[in-house]
């Protein structure tokens, strides 16, 4: 019996082979990143501009008077950035074959031959980020019980200047770490995956969560870097996603080439 045919025939949920990396493969994947941002010149801060414009059009649908969901909803939207990354894991994939990668081809992630399994996560992911809204309500509600915020002057009174405010930013900012160490642990490696190979969302997730195990130290550093990155850029009204989204896009699939062992996947007919 063939290799492949033996990784046809195990269950879903075991994992494709995977490497220990350490800080110095960090690095490289972010001066991988921006050097392909850099021989992109300006194109993909088009496709960078998205991401802000949807987290604004989003804040205003999903919010509308409540100002004590605008800052779960902004900073939930991170969680989602694996998901919308996906289309520069095409660009990355076509970049390193040798092939165009116009911004356009952005969107080529729509006709993978994954995209069924890519959903499938995306929607787990949207499902996370849906969990995550329904717990900071619930935070709000503890803290503040059924006191409407007000305008945003009164809510930024409440949080900052009372000792039940202090304790729900506290609260929420260790939820929504948990939250996002989940996301980390669950998409760092399983949608650069599936946009490179043909594999199901069981075993792209299954392998991500195994690359997260074995290597967990050096990937929470990772989720820091990228959070810390996303909050700099985030704060001249978003318009700085659009440098920094293309370039943590590159540098996740520079980190996933080194956290998947690719020729290992050759062998397995993968």
């Amino acid at each position: 019996m063939s290799q492949e045919a033996s990784l046809d025939t195990t269950p879903a949920t075991v994992p494709l082979p995977v490497r220990t990396i350490t800080a110095v493969d960090l690095n490289e994947s972010l001066a991988a990143g921006y050097a392909d941002f850099k021989a992109k010149r300006g194109d993909l801060i088009f496709v960078g501009l998205l991401y802000p414009l949807v987290g604004a059009v989003a804040s205003v649908v999903m919010t509308g008077s409540d100002i004590s969901m605008l800052f779960p909803l902004f900073a939930g939207l991170s969680l989602l950035g694996p998901l919308v990354a996906t289309g520069f894991y095409e660009l990355a994939k076509r970049r390193e074959a040798g092939r165009d990668s116009s911004w356009w081809h952005f969107f080529g992630v729509l006709k993978n031959r994954s995209i069924l399994s890519i959903a499938a996560v995306g929607v787990g992911l949207l499902a996370i980020f849906g969990a995550w809204l329904a717990a900071a309500a619930l935070i709000y509600t503890f803290f503040f019980g059924l006191q409407p915020p007000g305008t945003a002057a009164n809510f930024a009174e409440m949080v900052l200047t009372t000792q039940a405010g202090w304790g729900m930013i506290v609260v929420g900012n260790l939820v929504g770490l948990l939250f996002a160490i989940v996301v980390l642990a669950v998409s760092v490696v399983s949608l650069p995956l599936l946009v490179d190979r043909k594999v199901s969302a069981e075993r792209a997730v299954a392998t991500s969560l195994a690359a997260f195990r074995r290597n967990p130290a050096v990937l929470l550093r990772w989720g820091v870097t990228v959070g810390l990155i996303l909050t700099v850029a985030a704060i001249p009204l978003l318009i700085g996603l659009a440098v920094a989204l293309p370039v943590l896009g590159y540098a996740t699939w520079h980190l996933y080439t080194r956290l998947v062992d690719r020729d290992e996947l050759a062998r397995m007919g993968r």
